[in-house]
């Protein structure tokens, strides 16, 4: 897209493969994400911006374009990890065993990856040596990854290496907070959806195992406004499998929202 715009891929804190330091585990959530971004662009001096957000990048995407709609122009999200539709006896057992589930997860996990983390990532790294094997590994989520292409699978590759167990820990927070965003206090997410003005382009891979099919309309059907595009056997991560077409749809949503 860099003939198109100026992009900026941002390293936000709590990644895996990140670099940007964490003063505190706490810094590590969606919520202080969302101000993360929104200091980031205080610093570069961007008045207006098009945010791009995957997965749980599309939920802090969200709560940027919410928290400073002044800024920005559209709002891209990919397979955006948002609050999915709920049952009323859904969203009761949510609200009390949910809460209490999360709290009792998160700390566990911890310890978990304290023991395991290095073997974590040594099978996360075993996989990338053979793409064609993430189509039958316990981490598929749908669409074949197999076809990454060379340099975006080597550039994986060397990002997983440089990574130290400890910060998986900071994933396990980010992790725990997103979940508590879409399904224990989720009213937040959803009145930012409702209230969010700027052009929006929902990105969604038909063969996508974490985000359904039923996400995607509930979200249309609230926003019917939102511009979704569906690309045919793509799974949960469009800017990998199918790189040239998930640019070729933003930048052409772009310019139909610029004529």
């Amino acid at each position: 897209m860099r003939p198109h715009a100026n992009a900026v891929a941002v390293d936000l804190p709590g990644t895996i493969a990140g670099h940007t330091a964490l003063p505190n585990r706490r810094a590590a959530s969606i919520e202080a994400n969302a101000l993360f971004l929104r200091d980031f662009a205080d610093a570069l001096e961007l008045d207006r911006v098009v945010v791009h957000g995957w997965s749980a990048g599309g939920m802090i995407a969200l709560l940027f374009a919410d928290q400073a709609p002044e800024r920005v122009d559209g709002l891209v999200l990919v397979a955006p990890a948002l609050a999915p539709p709920l049952s009323d006896g859904e969203a009761r057992r949510w609200q009390t065993l949910g809460r209490v589930g999360l709290a009792i997860v998160a700390p566990v996990a911890l310890v978990l990856l304290r023991v395991s983390g290095r073997r974590i990532l040594a099978a996360k790294l075993r996989v990338l040596d053979d793409p064609a094997s993430i189509a039958g590994s316990r981490w598929n989520t749908g669409g074949d990854l197999s076809r990454m292409s060379p340099e975006i699978a080597g550039l994986m590759r060397d990002e997983m290496s440089a990574v130290e167990a400890t910060r998986l820990g900071s994933a396990v927070t980010v992790y725990a907070s997103l979940m508590s965003r879409m399904f224990v206090r989720r009213r937040l997410v959803l009145d930012a959806m409702h209230r969010v003005a700027a052009p929006t382009l929902l990105v969604w891979g038909d063969e996508d195992r974490l985000t359904p099919r039923t996400s995607i309309d509930d979200w249309t059907a609230q926003r019917p406004d939102w511009n979704l595009v569906v690309l045919h056997r793509v799974g949960h991560a469009p800017p990998f499998e199918v790189p040239a077409d998930y640019a070729r749809t933003v930048i052409d949503w772009s310019d139909r929202t610029k004529s």
